[in-house]
């Protein structure tokens, strides 16, 4: 297994565990709060990582993923 995949599997983990602790919310509400944290907490590069992985299995995730901010070409030159 390299080591981008051992990265995604854990970012994935991560994500799975936020979406956890909204699952009982309304769909789309879940997905904004899950999409907040994530954009709140996680570094641009984390988010990259998770996005550029395999989409989730899981429904409230895959809604999440559009609501993630993802750097833009210009500023990902850092």
């Amino acid at each position: 297994m390299s080591e981008a995949h051992d990265n995604h599997a854990k970012l994935l983990r991560m994500a799975l565990q936020i979406a956890d602790f909204f699952r009982s919310y309304p769909q789309d509400e879940a997905a904004r709060a899950i999409a907040d944290h994530i954009n709140q907490f996680w570094t641009p590069r984390m988010r990259a990582d998770l996005a550029a992985g395999a989409q989730p299995g899981d429904p409230l995730l895959v809604r999440t993923m559009p609501l993630i901010r993802q750097r833009r070409a210009d500023s990902a030159k850092v």
